[in-house]
């Protein structure tokens, strides 16, 4: 029998589920998934912020298998379930069939308790009637033999799956579509402090930790950054290994002048800050620039200059270095954001390549001459990458292609661009090219 309403909120654990269906519902409702988080998590302790993070990700990571499970215990079909209690019946099966530390009786139990809370004791009981068959239920495993099966198996979609295959093949594919579903790691790269007295911090607080592929950043096993050592006075700011390789390959020298054009959330600026004259991040969006201010604020070296300024529009006249981390599918993040992959659409890279392509040219002219523009993404989609790469040197004959040495072996292309792919390198997906202008 489902709980009474007025047992409801004393239910025990029952507040980083409820955080967890609200992150899922404003997903569903077109709301990136870190503010859905950001709202959620609002007064929860640090031990429930991370398990409702958890369920919220793996819910999004796992939809398809857990909708399969669940959709033949419902006699009137799936399609009849209101999508709140699809949610709800999403997080107790993910808990139940991927999480061995919760038991199935505090999954059941939560869960029913969400549904009466939220559609009365009858959907309590619908609930508790379909979860607690659940473990009756044999799992399906994975069948790779089709685009559809693994988009399905991996919770991605299928053009985008067969897209993959056709690129990369289908046991390249599988490993990138297992890496997406994987948790990312909690990253750590230097900011006003050098690696080296980062690591010194954590041993002495006796957090572990390890180098990251390339060693491009420390990985640490930690909750909240705000919470390790270091954090308040900006010793260190959390990156990808990815974002940080794209800043080692812009290799600015110290004279120079950098725009960053599309500069949050500000790891690049503050990366590119150490070792050059002066960086001017730009953004458009209030609330990225807020979030620009704030990480720069807390973690930048001081030679950072934080401006609001369209990049269509560029407030400079002339920069030594311009960099374009421009607005992309993402498909290279979709294990740190497993929220993006419910957006993606053919539709939205067409307009996105159209983006790209309207800022390359705004930016091209604030090129000083002998100077270098750099275009990266953390998309895997060529189209947004090396078409759109061609595309530029092909309307901009006083631009071409300058490769640098300075890079790990295994990340740049044969034509000098730098390449990672999640499933080879161990990090987010990222690209980045650079492109010298004539004297």
């Amino acid at each position: 029998m489902a709980p009474s309403p007025r047992s409801i909120t004393k239910t025990p654990g029952l507040s980083p589920r409820r955080a967890a269906l609200q992150v899922l519902d404003r997903v569903r409702r077109g709301v990136n998934f870190d503010v859905a988080c950001e709202t959620a998590f609002t007064g929860l302790a640090e031990a429930d912020r991370r398990l409702a993070h958890e369920l919220a990700a793996g819910v999004l990571r796992h939809t398809g298998p857990l909708d399969q499970r669940l959709a033949p215990l419902v006699s009137g079909g799936w399609h009849t379930v209101a999508p709140v209690l699809k949610d709800v019946l999403r997080l107790g099966a993910y808990q139940i069939t991927a999480l061995d530390r919760i038991p199935a009786h505090a999954a059941v139990s939560t869960a029913v308790s969400l549904a009466s809370e939220l559609r009365g004791t009858r959907a309590g009981g619908f609930v508790n009637a379909v979860l607690r068959r659940l473990p009756l239920q044999p799992g399906i495993e994975p069948s790779p033999t089709t685009p559809r099966e693994l988009a399905w198996a991996y919770s991605h979609p299928p053009w985008l799956v067969e897209r993959w295959i056709g690129r990369l093949g289908l046991e390249e594919t599988t490993r990138l579509l297992d890496w997406n579903n994987q948790k990312p790691s909690l990253v750590l790269q230097p900011a006003r402090q050098g690696l080296p007295a980062i690591i010194d911090r954590m041993t002495a607080a006796a957090i572990p930790f390890r180098l990251a592929p390339f060693d491009a950043g420390l990985v640490v096993e930690a909750g909240r950054p705000a919470d390790l050592p270091g954090y308040d006075s900006g010793d260190f700011q959390v990156q990808d290994p990815a974002q940080a390789l794209v800043a080692q390959f812009v290799a600015p020298v110290d004279t120079d002048v950098v725009f960053d054009a599309c500069a949050a959330p500000g790891g690049k600026a503050i990366a590119l800050g150490r070792g050059v004259r002066l960086v001017v991040a730009a953004e458009l969006a209030p609330s990225r620039l807020r979030r620009l201010r704030e990480n720069i604020n807390r973690a930048g070296s001081g030679k950072e200059l934080v401006i609001r300024a369209d990049a269509r529009q560029p407030p400079l006249a002339e920069a030594d270095v311009v960099l374009l981390d421009a607005p992309c599918l993402a498909t290279g993040t979709m294990a740190r954001h497993p929220d993006a992959r419910s957006r993606l659409s053919t539709r939205a890279m067409a307009h996105r390549t159209h983006t790209q392509q309207r800022l390359l040219s705004s930016l091209a002219p604030v090129v000083r001459p002998g100077g270098l523009l750099v275009y990266a993404t953390c998309s895997l989609e060529p189209e947004e990458n090396e078409h759109q790469v061609e595309r530029f040197l092909d309307e901009h004959p006083g631009f071409s292609r300058d490769p640098t040495d300075t890079m790990p072996p295994g990340t740049v292309s044969p034509v000098g661009d730098l390449v990672i792919l999640p499933h080879v390198h161990g990090m987010d997906g990222a690209f980045a090219a650079r492109l010298r202008r004539a004297t």
